[in-house]
């Protein structure tokens, strides 16, 4: 059974930055590719960055280039986000993901992310 932990949300001011972790458990990590989303209140899900199994390609929804980091430790079985120059407009509660199939690309639908963690909170405050 696959299992996502999301760990590093929290309270920080306007500017400032969060790394949120994501550990991954239950298979071969990794040949798979994973993805960052985020929901705030009232709002639908949205994509935010997805990573090549590899790390060597990764790629952002425009709200967030250029401001937030995918990588990821495949020796730890762990996938990161840096976000820095945080913004009000980035509170919301950020799940990361991964499918159950496996791409060589990381241009992945949202609707074939399979598995899900149970989300971290972040809240910027202005």
């Amino acid at each position: 059974q696959v299992q996502l932990v999301e760990s590093g949300g929290g309270l920080v001011q306007a500017g400032g930055s969060l790394r949120l972790s994501c550990a991954a458990s239950g298979r071969t990590f990794s040949i798979y590719a994973m993805g960052w989303f985020r929901q705030a209140p009232g709002k639908e899900r949205e994509f935010v960055a997805a990573i090549k199994w590899s790390g060597t390609t990764a790629y952002y929804a425009d709200s967030v280039k250029g401001r937030f980091t995918i990588s990821r430790d495949n020796a730890k079985n762990t996938v990161y986000l840096q976000m820095n120059s945080l913004k009000p407009e980035d509170t919301a509660t950020y799940y990361c993901a991964t499918t159950s199939r496996v791409y060589t690309t990381v241009h992945i639908p949202d609707r074939a992310y399979d598995y899900w963690g149970q989300g971290t909170q972040v809240t910027v405050s202005s």
